[in-house]
């Protein structure tokens, strides 16, 4: 079912998709690159060894002060990468390029990049150009004025996961990608700012829906935020819509919120990577995203930039 579903998108008019989202261009995978190496003497998370077992919490954990300390570090690493990208990322550089910065930057900090071969991933970090909503690969294609590219960072470093990600504008972006954009990070902002003891998980995803709403916005149900720790995926899961999911959030809980948010309708297609996932109906996708660590008075932002 995903073949015939990713091949109906490249016969979609590009009026079509003009007429109802703005000006930008419809974006699937081209050539990319080799995996980039890490030098051996930076520590690998476990699902890279094959002779280590990690067993994985089955209910949110609540961290000791050792290892807020050990999320601190690697959160700061993270966001200090999407910090840097900013001046990079122009019209005229390929995504692949974006990867070798980053990739760069996170060895040099001592950290591994962690997408790279989780569950066979190619890459150091994800890039999701236009219509790719979430684990766009990088490749050759080279950005254009009126492009916009979210960028997926995810860092381990003595012994822990941060993770965070940022939309960013490529040159000139017509006035409804800017609201897109502008709109995604108001819904991170709001989310963040609703976290702390006693509140139940499903609020993050009522606040981030009703936001959207206001400005006729759809949010992806399929993008989950998640919990992590020593750990890249673990509970709890975040929705970002509508949700009934169980549970409330105490101190020491660190997890992500990591909204999508899109033009167009909320279905989308996995493409035969087995990772891109782009919007069925072409429009445009933003997402932005933080590591959160809920405290005894409310939450702190660990990946703030």
């Amino acid at each position: 079912m995903r073949v015939p579903r990713a091949k109906a998108l490249k016969q979609r008019s590009q009026k079509q998709i003009l007429k109802n989202f703005g000006v930008y261009e419809k974006v699937l995978p081209v050539e990319t690159t080799p995996s980039r190496i890490v030098p051996q003497h930076i520590e690998r998370p476990n699902y890279i060894s094959t002779n280590e077992t990690f067993v994985i919490p089955s209910v949110p954990e609540i961290k000791n002060i050792n290892q807020i300390r050990g999320m601190r570090r690697s959160c700061k690493i993270a966001a200090s990468i999407l910090r840097d990208l900013h001046k990079f990322i122009q019209p005229g550089i390929s995504t692949d390029e974006i990867d070798y910065v980053a990739h760069n930057i996170c060895i040099e900090a001592g950290a591994y990049p962690s997408p790279l071969h989780y569950h066979d991933f190619p890459k150091s970090v994800c890039t999701s150009v236009n219509n790719v909503i979430v684990h766009g690969i990088p490749d050759l294609r080279l950005l254009k004025s009126g492009d916009i590219v979210n960028v997926d960072v995810t860092v381990f470093f003595k012994g822990f996961h941060g993770d965070c990600s940022k939309t960013y504008i490529v040159g000139d972006v017509d006035d409804k990608g800017l609201e897109l954009v502008s709109v995604t990070e108001e819904c991170l902002d709001i989310a963040t700012k609703t976290c702390g003891p006693g509140v139940p998980f499903s609020e993050i995803g009522s606040v981030i829906y009703k936001h959207a709403k206001r400005y006729g916005l759809t949010v992806i149900p399929s993008v989950l935020g998640h919990g992590l720790g020593e750990y890249f995926h673990g509970p709890p899961e975040i929705n970002h819509t509508i949700n009934d999911y169980p549970g409330k959030m105490k101190p020491g809980m660190t997890f992500t919120i990591e909204p999508a948010i899109t033009h167009g309708s909320e279905y989308s297609v996995l493409l035969e990577d087995n990772w891109t996932l782009v919007t069925e109906d072409g429009a445009r996708c933003a997402q932005a995203e933080h590591t959160i660590l809920v405290t005894e008075d409310g939450c702190e932002i660990l990946t703030q930039r």
